[in-house]
């Protein structure tokens, strides 16, 4: 892989290229990233913010991550990665490509957008039904229901406007909904917050004992996870994207969800390929002795709620380690584990908000100095790329538990973090100018990428997955083993 160009950094010398940073914050061998090869593809994803160098990093250290486990598993040398743009791109816009007998997904509900407010803009999401009630019942307005969608966007925005960007976020986060005003860079800077997510670092690592890594009782198989077993917690693209990787090498993975909350289903359409789901109801008595029963098979538990939520449940990773030593823990989290905003909840388009990416997307001033309204990155790609970054890390456990030190693990990773990292180290030559055009790269064409299969949903087009490794004739799994089935339907229980 050739050198990658990039700013120098205050001790005069050029900053490392995206996947070395990344891998460094993996723990791994610095001699590895020597094994990527990335074939280019400049100009997509395009962004003033490099977010083509984000996917083609993160994607690039979760297939070293995946090869070196693999080497791990079967005592042999770590096999090279390959690491296509078109590939990557297509993978962080699969949420966006990814269509059920020929429809398209619902990506936005209604009230998920920006809205002008007194003294600026603020960004809500109610993409879920007990978000919309939430945010609808804070600021005073009557929710008729999706059927009266029109007339609610006009009434919220009238209210809305009549608001500061302060007082509506805090406002509609003290009720449990989600809104952020829309800051400047440079006010995310001022913020604690951004502070509290600089100290943290891009990936988060601890061993919380000395227990003896689980026995996966199988072998590795082409991906390396076959015998593996997933407890997947997560949901909305940066967990399903981290756990359906997981699927993707041959683990076993059982999605949990509530049984009043199911996942959307343009979601689980995208974000559940490879895996089986079930719903278990984590309060009542049932529930946890079925969720004890599935714990006692499984090798990692993966997250994707606030720090603290889901400790009533027994999942605070010490808890899980303690009933099953030897257990690799992964958590994602919107704003990270420190800082005032720790507990709040979040999203990818929430988090480009409130950093100030929203604001660098937007372009520049007009002619009159009149700002533009907020923009947004090509893609989810806080989500993807956060997403990659947890299957990488909870990877790089699994290896290190077996030929570094062993112990039962926790991995931690936040959208926000992953923000700042694009925002100040990720070193790059942006696709678009602030407040200018594209780079010109030709109009994207995804369909080398995209595939088709019959399934429980009905026609599933979707994204064939990015991450590859192995030699000629020897790569890695090239699909996942199977298309969702339908959310909820599956027994809660190992097959």
């Amino acid at each position: 892989m050739g050198a990658a160009s990039g700013p120098v950094v205050p001790g005069g010398s050029p900053a490392q290229p995206g996947p070395a940073q990344a891998w460094a914050a993996l723990g791994g061998d610095p001699a590895l990233p020597g094994r990527i090869r990335r074939e280019r593809r400049p100009g997509l994803l395009p962004s003033a913010l490099p977010v083509l160098d984000l996917a083609s990093s993160t994607v690039s250290v979760c297939a070293l991550a995946a090869a070196e486990f693999l080497a791990v598993r079967t005592s042999e040398l770590v096999p090279p990665v390959d690491t296509d743009d078109g590939a990557v791109a297509a993978a962080f816009l699969s949420d966006r490509l990814v269509r059920t007998d020929g429809r398209p997904p619902v990506n936005f509900a209604p009230l998920s957008r920006f809205w002008p407010v007194a003294d600026g803009w603020v960004r809500t999401h109610a993409n879920y039904p007990h978000h919309r009630a939430r945010l609808l019942a804070a600021l005073g307005l009557p929710d008729p229901g999706p059927a009266e969608d029109e007339a609610t966007v006009g009434r919220l925005a009238a209210e809305l406007a009549e608001r500061s960007a302060h007082e509506v976020e805090e406002t509609v986060i003290g009720a449990g909904g989600l809104a952020v005003a829309v800051r400047t860079p440079d006010e995310w800077a001022a913020h604690p917050q951004c502070a509290a997510v600089a100290r943290l670092p891009l990936v988060g690592s601890a061993r919380l004992d000395t227990a003896a890594p689980l026995d996966p009782g199988a072998q590795a198989g082409p991906g390396g996870l076959a015998g593996l077993r997933v407890l997947d917690l997560t949901r909305t693209i940066a967990g399903p994207v981290a756990t359906r990787t997981l699927a993707l090498l041959g683990a076993e993975v059982l999605r949990i969800d509530a049984p009043d909350r199911p996942e959307l289903v343009d979601a689980h359409a995208d974000g559940d390929l490879g895996k089986r789901s079930t719903l278990l109801d984590l309060s009542s008595r049932s529930g946890q002795a079925t969720f004890e029963e599935l714990l006692s098979g499984a090798h990692l538990v993966v997250t994707g709620y606030r720090p603290g939520a889901l400790d009533r449940f027994g999942l605070a990773p010490e808890s899980l380690a303690d009933r099953r030593p030897g257990l690799v823990v992964g958590q994602l989290s919107a704003w990270g584990t420190a800082g005032p905003w720790q507990r709040r909840r979040g999203f990818d388009s929430l988090v480009q908000a409130a950093t100030g990416i929203s604001r660098i997307e937007a372009g520049a001033p007009d002619e009159a100095g009149t700002d533009p309204a907020p923009g947004a990155l090509p893609a989810q790609a806080l989500d993807h790329a956060t997403g990659y970054l947890l299957a990488a890390g909870l990877l790089r456990a699994l290896s290190e538990q077996r030929a570094g030190t062993a112990g039962s693990r926790v991995v931690r990773v936040a959208l926000a973090r992953t923000a700042h990292w694009l925002l100040h180290d990720l070193p790059s030559e942006p696709t678009v100018e602030p407040g200018g055009a594209p780079v010109p790269a030709g109009d994207f064409d995804p369909s080398p990428w995209l595939t088709e299969a019959d399934g429980p949903l009905g026609r599933l087009r979707y994204v064939l997955p990015p991450v590859r490794f192995g030699s000629p004739g020897s790569a890695g799994p090239a699909d996942w083993s199977r298309p969702p089935g339908t959310a909820g339907a599956d027994p809660a229980a190992w097959s």
